[in-house]
């Protein structure tokens, strides 16, 4: 069964009263790559009363917010798998006119900031019931952050949605344990002990915090006044965000009140996250939406099967490790292949896995060989400036999945859909196996520049890796007379990016290695990321050393006519591109590769896809 809707499923379940009302701006799709499904199914599975609000309408009489009533416990709100914004903006802010997670593809069915706007309304129509926000939305806006969209830096989500409780990152190991504080009613000091976990407090309580196991950052007015602080706040938040033994509760002054974060949760284990897959989810959208067209983020990942979850690249423009983290929770062998056997029962489906991924393709049970060292590190990333001497980057336990994959009855074909790291191949035979197995034509992968400053801030590998990958693929696919493609996505106008260097990637990607470029999107700084700190202080927080900015729309559309022949023949050219160049379909990446009700590996990460002449 589906988890109720409306009341009349509500009560053919027998229930006369909800303990939790979970409300999402996305379409309801029962799957472990929805977020809001997650959730309610792990409180499910804890014998509480669960009903989910998918899209409520905000703009008419409020109904869909008052229909079951109030929970027993507590509200539940998420944006989505997507930061609304992100959602509904390109990167030169027009207004897109799809929403891949509503039936149709229609937009229009959330609103702008819309976590902050559905708890608005429940706290206004329901004062006395807690509500607790999260997903991808709450988790990037948990401090303070640079909001693209109004160019200014904002305070945490809590002040102005008024919520009672941010869940940030990945629920799983956290939404239980809120669940169980709130079964006799708010228990402010039950639930301020639970880790990874945001909420208002008046100055008596921080001061009683212990002084050892806190850290005071810069006030959300200190960040206003000095762009500096802003930056420094972030190389905290990153560091914290990133350890393996987390201890430390950071506090933020805004006004009169302070945010306080409690540390994040300890890794997954396998058994967890296995746990949170292997729930009876029903694997489809909710029979609702019958006749109301396709959900274009299900159909892309509806044969798809996601195996770990966590990535260790620390992209500066990715949110992953703020929201999921720099190590890597991998699913068992028996819990993928049980999932890839449901798929292959599915009516739909005709012999072909459309992805065995992750928010990186091949870091399946990697990590630190010595954990003791990995306890110790405060690096973002393990690849960046150079690959981590401590890393076990061995593809074996990855190439015998595969192999299972393949084994499997009624698989034709499993290919690989998420972008690979090629900086991690070294001498294993993981890329001769995906071209050989697992590639449907074309070859995904991210160099996103060519140039070694912009690499550099990007915490990108350099391009020559890229080149060496360029001649492999190729050898390989003469050896095997495949006539596949590679596909490189590239970035404009990341911070440190002037025209020089843009011209510099038009004449090496374009001149000597002969791709055609097929699409040209540029970066959208999406809250808690590095890039999008850089874009807003004009400098490399970690460095106090001064980026080149492109903020108009003008200096971003010079940067994107490189692309197509370089910006003295791009006058009028780029406006021809504009349109056809214009990204279709998803506006961040594969749904089912980010967390919690993060489904989308890098929101707002925009690119330029291209693909060899």
């Amino acid at each position: 069964m589906f988890l109720p809707t409306t009341v009349k499923e509500v009560r053919e379940r027998g229930w006369d009263q909800l303990d939790v009302i979970l409300f999402s701006g996305d379409a309801y799709i029962d799957h472990p790559a929805f977020g809001a499904a997650v959730v309610g199914r792990l409180l499910e599975a804890e014998g509480y009363r669960v009903a989910i609000v998918p899209q409520p309408n905000w703009r008419d009489d409020l109904r869909d917010f008052t229909k079951l009533g109030a929970p027993r416990l507590f509200f539940g709100v998420s944006a989505g798998a997507m930061d609304s914004m992100v959602n509904h903006y390109t990167a030169n802010l027009r207004l897109r006119h799809d929403d891949a997670y509503t039936p149709g593809g229609k937009a229009g069915f959330r609103p702008d900031r819309a976590a902050t706007v559905y708890t608005q309304i429940l706290k206004r129509l329901y004062p006395h019931v807690p509500v607790v926000i999260g997903g991808i939305e709450a988790s990037l806006r948990r401090l303070t952050h640079y909001d693209y969209w109004s160019d200014r830096l904002l305070p945490s989500m809590l002040v102005e949605s008024g919520a009672d409780l941010l869940v940030y990152g990945m629920g799983e190991g956290v939404v239980q344990e809120v669940a169980r504080a709130m079964r006799n009613g708010y228990n402010a000091k039950l639930l301020r002990k639970i880790r990874q976990v945001a909420f208002l407090a008046d100055r008596q309580y921080v001061e009683r915090l212990d002084p050892a196991t806190t850290i005071r950052l810069h006030s959300f007015e200190e960040c206003v006044r000095d762009k500096r602080a802003f930056g420094e706040n972030f190389t905290v938040i990153e560091t914290q965000s990133n350890l393996m033994e987390p201890v430390a509760t950071l506090i933020e002054a805004v006004g009169d009140r302070h945010v306080v974060v409690t540390p994040p949760h300890a890794v997954l284990s396998t058994e967890e996250l296995d746990h949170s897959f292997d729930l009876p989810y029903e694997r489809a959208p909710h029979p609702r939406y019958r006749g109301k067209g396709d959900i274009p983020a299900w159909e892309m990942i509806k044969h798809s099967v996601n195996i770990h979850r966590g990535c260790f690249g620390g992209c500066a423009f990715c949110t992953i490790s703020a929201h999921q983290g720099k190590f890597i929770h991998s699913r068992s062998e028996r819990s993928i292949l049980t999932e890839v056997e449901r798929i292959v029962r599915m009516p739909s489906f005709k012999g072909y896995l459309s992805d065995i991924g992750a928010p990186s393709a091949n870091m399946y049970r990697m990590g630190g060989r010595d954990r003791s060292l990995c306890a110790k590190c405060r690096r973002a990333s393990c690849l960046h400036p150079k690959i981590c001497p401590n890393l076990d980057n061995d593809h074996r336990p990855l190439l015998a999945l595969y192999e299972k994959i393949r084994a499997v009855k009624g698989i034709k074909k499993a290919f690989i859909g998420s972008g690979i790291r090629y900086d991690l191949f070294d001498d294993s035979p993981y890329l001769e196996t995906v071209i050989r197995h697992h590639t449907s034509g074309r070859l995904k992968v991210a160099p996103e520049h060519t140039e070694e400053r912009v690499l550099r801030l990007m915490r990108k590998p350099p391009f020559a890796l890229f080149e060496r990958l360029n001649d492999d693929f190729h050898r390989i696919c003469r050896q095997a007379g495949l006539p596949y493609q590679l596909i490189p996505y590239f970035i404009s106008s990341h911070p440190g990016c002037t025209e020089q260097e843009m011209k510099a990637l038009a004449d090496k990607v374009l001149g000597r290695l002969h791709f055609n470029l097929e699409q040209v999107q540029d970066l959208t700084p999406t809250p808690m990321t590095l890039s999008s700190v850089m874009f807003c202080t004009g400098e490399n927080p970690y460095t106090h050393e001064e980026v080149y900015v492109a903020r108009t729309q003008e200096e971003k559309r010079r940067q994107k006519s490189y692309f197509f022949g370089g910006a003295s023949a791009g006058g009028g050219k780029t406006g021809a591109f504009a349109s056809s160049g214009a990204r279709k379909g998803l506006p961040g990446r594969h749904p089912a590769k980010g967390g919690d009700s993060s489904r989308t590996k890098f929101p707002g990460r925009q690119a330029v896809r291209g693909k060899k002449r």
